[in-house]
């Protein structure tokens, strides 16, 4: 059995640092699962000139931005980023070891894939099966399940289509497949006014929490003033180009 060191540990690991993954992050890390995401490489959102197709901006969004603040946002709870090459996954007792290309080793009790096309760290695995389209994905349910239990592939891995809007939602809905299996129930992922489940006598749901009015206003405040900040200059990054384009 591989043995990892506990001081790399975390009870979801995150493969993959584009849209999917830290939509994933998000989501995680929020309902308070220790999270990581691990990442080489360039991301492919980073060649986008202007996203024009993603909901909540009518005049677009600059691609780059968006990758920072769907990192941002993970990271305010609490999700952390490495700079890793995958190279190697198995399960173990438990969950999954983790390797590297530099030669590291951690685990996870759960796992989301979410490479794009990158599958050499999950070939070979019983229970994982790889489709070759002329591109290779990863086989899952309608939920992001692999034949593995707890490894889930997300985004464009899992065959889902190149659109920005739907790798995040992907990302979002295999995360929330994690979380139902984790906790055993239902996970709604909402904030809602103090009184709207108490009030009615119904306990507050998995994931959720009521918030009164003075909280709501400080958030709405602080989400304000964060926003104006994010988009008070331009980024500082251009698009990357294609590896291919002299």
């Amino acid at each position: 059995m591989t043995r990892v060191s506990e001081d790399y540990h975390s009870e979801v690991a995150i493969i993959g640092g584009g849209v999917a993954g830290r939509s994933a992050g998000i989501f995680t890390a929020r309902h308070g699962l220790e999270t990581v995401v691990l990442s080489a490489g360039s991301l492919l959102l980073r060649r986008n000139a202007h996203l024009e197709n993603y909901p909540g901006f009518p005049a677009g969004v600059n691609s780059r931005l968006l990758l920072d603040l769907m990192r941002d946002q993970a990271e305010r709870f609490g999700c952390k980023f490495h700079d890793a090459e995958v190279t190697r996954l198995e399960p173990i007792e438990n969950g999954f070891s983790i390797e590297t290309a530099s030669g590291d080793s951690r685990s996870a009790e759960y796992v989301i894939a979410a490479t794009k096309n990158a599958t050499g760290y999950v070939d070979g695995i019983d229970g994982v099966t790889i489709v070759e389209r002329g591109e290779e994905f990863v086989e899952t349910d309608d939920r992001g399940r692999t034949g593995v239990d707890g490894l889930y592939a997300a985004g464009r891995l899992a065959a889902k289509p190149h659109q920005t809007i739907i790798a995040a939602g992907h990302g979002a809905e295999v995360a929330v497949t994690l979380l139902e299996e984790h906790g055993g129930g239902f996970f709604h992922d909402w904030v809602a006014p103090e009184g709207y489940f108490t009030g009615r006598g119904i306990d507050v749901p998995p994931g959720v929490e009521e918030i009164d009015e003075e909280e709501r206003r400080r958030r709405e405040r602080e989400s304000m003033k964060t926003m104006r900040e994010y988009f008070a200059e331009t980024h500082p990054d251009e698009p990357e180009r294609h590896p291919n384009v002299r």
